[in-house]
């Protein structure tokens, strides 16, 4: 069997980077993590890591967004209106590329994951799954036939509007939309709710209530969409095990019935928490660099 191709991968997070050195998980030389501050200071980090390693045949990156996937695009690889400041309009990917001569694969965060689940983790052996994250913000990620689901842009659908939990009338905390899935779901909207941090908040906590509905309706709406065979859901927030379940009966509630599959049935094993746990991201900027490596030289990728 032909040796995997040595990546440097590249984890972009709102809060920390995680660079690797990696064919795969079995195969990591390095891991390095770094805190996201001003993008001038965190770039040059980055490349303070990277400059020491050699050997990588391309770079991956997934990044926090929203992020321009289009390659035709003179923004390509560049993070665009996100929230956090000073971030807009930052070149991440053509950066890179320029510096170390070696192609370069760029997507969301989540769709990194989604890949990674699928190659090695939660959803091996499935060519068609959803990743959802739920914690700094939420955010999913779709892949089909072994590829990113991609046409304009990637999805951005922690922003859907869902409809809301009886009696709660909370404003929600999203600066774009206020009471989106992000905005009554994510880590920061459920501390800005309660006033303590989300995993504080006891199983107990009515808060946990308005969140399973907020993502339920987001797991309705990508079963609608016909692509996942499995849906994998991390993140910190996820970390409360109480809300598995709770999540599961949201989905099944909103459904109401109207896709009778099996697959969709059996929600224990339909909807399931991530199996590399804190490397889906990391080791999903390796697949992004295959992909890329693999475009570059012409040749079908394979996950074997």
């Amino acid at each position: 069997m032909t040796e995997a191709p040595l990546i440097a991968g590249i984890e972009l997070g709102g809060t920390k980077i995680i660079c690797i050195l990696a064919r795969g998980p079995d195969d990591i030389e390095e891991t390095v993590r770094i805190p996201t501050t001003r993008p001038d200071e965190t770039m040059a980090a980055i490349e303070a890591v990277l400059d020491r390693w050699s050997g990588f045949l391309a770079i991956g990156i997934g990044s926090f967004g929203p992020v321009s996937i289009d390659r035709h695009s003179r923004d390509y690889g560049h993070i665009t209106s996100t929230p956090k400041p000073g971030w807009a309009g930052t070149d991440i990917a053509g950066r890179l590329q320029r510096r170390y001569g070696v192609p370069a694969g760029f997507h969301s965060d989540v769709v990194g994951a989604a890949l990674a689940e699928a190659r090695w983790g939660a959803a091996k052996g499935l060519a068609d799954i959803a990743y959802v994250t739920v914690g700094t913000g939420v955010g999913a990620g779709m892949i089909a036939g072994g590829r990113p689901v991609d046409g304009l842009t990637h999805s951005e659908l922690g922003h859907i509007r869902p409809v809301r939990f009886p009696g709660d009338d909370w404003i929600g905390h999203c600066p774009f939309h206020g009471a989106c899935v992000e905005g009554l779901a994510a880590g920061p909207a459920i501390a800005a709710r309660i006033g303590q941090p989300a995993h504080e908040a006891p199983a107990d906590h009515p808060v946990w209530d308005c969140v399973a509905h907020a993502l339920g309706q987001l797991l309705h709406t990508l079963v609608l969409t016909g692509i996942p065979r499995r849906i994998v859901m991390g993140g910190g927030v996820m970390d409360a095990s109480h809300l598995f379940p709770r999540v599961r009966a949201a989905m099944t509630r909103s459904l109401n019935g109207y896709i009778a599959l099996p697959e969709v049935g059996l929600t224990d094993s339909f909807i399931v928490p991530p199996s590399l746990g804190g490397n889906a991201g990391p080791l999903g900027a390796i697949v992004l660099g295959e992909h890329a490596l693999a475009d570059y030289r012409g040749t079908a990728f394979t996950s074997a």
